[in-house]
């Protein structure tokens, strides 16, 4: 599932080549929307919402989408062939210089813009928030410690808490936090781990490449995060599921930096 800067990264993109401009082809490609046309409808902004996509229209509507594990927006130029299958599209949103294509969207919704809040009201503090500042730090350290007995790593990966972490980066952290994502909340530094969070997303939300290290070299990316060997220390790392049913996520861990 793509992470919170990708999202935000997605978002950016989509905002450049959409906003203030009206549709010329609008077409959503799902079972609910399908009879909806959005030609004729000029896009406002498109913005991220933690994991979540909200293409803003002028008369008050938003698309809202989410990513999931598989989804993905392309971005062409008029009558460039599309990298992925006409029968993946899920939405296609065209004006007179660019054509945005969403493949494999399996969640779409049509809503008024006042609405938003009945699919992004439930997310904690947005870690990529431009306005963030100390009370969205306060808030998301507050909703992180109310479980005090709850795994670090199961903790991290709730949007309700922060939202924007996913699988990748909850693994790092807990790497650079020294303890595994087994260990209960009440014993790290809640503080520090929000904080990376916010860190680490904002480091990569300009650009394709994720590096939790600080170097963009191939292999040397992620210090735990599907390797075989700890970057760090060279020990080999344990790989193994974490959660259960729909919150199962392969976690990476290495036994010797993180008792």
């Amino acid at each position: 599932m793509p992470e919170g800067d990708t999202v935000f990264l997605t978002c950016h993109r989509l905002h450049e080549a959409l906003a203030g401009q009206v549709l010329t082809r609008g077409e959503l490609r799902h079972p609910r929307l399908s009879a909806l046309d959005l030609a004729g409808r000029r896009v406002r902004e498109v913005r991220p919402a933690g994991k979540h996509l909200l293409v803003r229209f002028d008369d008050g509507h938003t698309l809202h989408n989410h990513l999931r594990m598989d989804g993905s927006w392309h971005l062409y130029s008029p009558g460039a062939r599309w990298r992925r299958p006409g029968h993946q599209a899920r939405a296609v949103l065209a004006t007179d210089q660019r054509v945005a294509v969403g493949f494999n969207l399996h969640d779409l919704r049509w809503l008024p813009t006042s609405a938003e809040s009945e699919v992004v009201g439930h997310l904690g503090p947005d870690l990529l928030d431009p306005d963030w500042g100390e009370e969205h730090e306060a808030e998301a350290l507050r909703r992180l410690t109310a479980e005090p007995e709850r795994e670090i790593g199961l903790a991290l990966l709730d949007q309700r808490v922060m939202a924007g972490v996913g699988n990748m980066y909850r693994v790092e952290v807990c790497f650079l936090l020294g303890r595994s994502p087994w260990t209960p909340v009440s014993e790290v530094d809640a503080a520090r781990a929000v904080r990376l969070c916010r860190d680490l997303l904002l480091r990569n939300a300009w650009r394709p490449e994720q590096s939790t290290t600080g170097s963009t070299r191939r292999g040397s990316e992620h210090w735990v995060y599907g390797r075989r060997t700890c970057l760090r220390c060279g020990t080999r790392i344990r790989r193994t599921d974490q959660g259960e049913d729909v919150e199962a996520r392969v976690t990476y861990h290495c036994p010797r930096c993180q008792p």
